[in-house]
């Protein structure tokens, strides 16, 4: 169910709006045990991930870090390659 929540820091070109609100909505979802909020419960959820959005927008772009920029493209390969090696292909 977390699989969109990755880290956003420190990576160039720097986290979207949208990485973040997709690690955000799926950060509501685990915590509040649903994919999809019933009626009566869709606004609170609405707002959560606002707010955890925002929350996080605010927190990505206040770290300081000395280490330079990481490469999604590179980081991605990686994590392939570790995929690899930990399931086979």
């Amino acid at each position: 169910m977390c699989r969109n929540i990755r880290t956003l820091h420190n990576f160039e070109p720097p986290a979207t709006e949208d990485e973040v609100r997709a690690a955000a909505l799926q950060y509501v979802r685990k915590i509040s045990g649903s994919t999809k909020p019933s009626a009566a419960n869709a606004e609170v959820f609405d707002i959560a991930v606002k707010e955890v959005t925002a929350a996080t927008m605010k927190l990505v772009g206040s770290l300081k870090t000395s280490a330079p920029p990481k490469n999604r493209e590179e980081e991605a390969a990686k994590a392939k390659a570790r995929a690899r090696a930990r399931f086979g292909t």
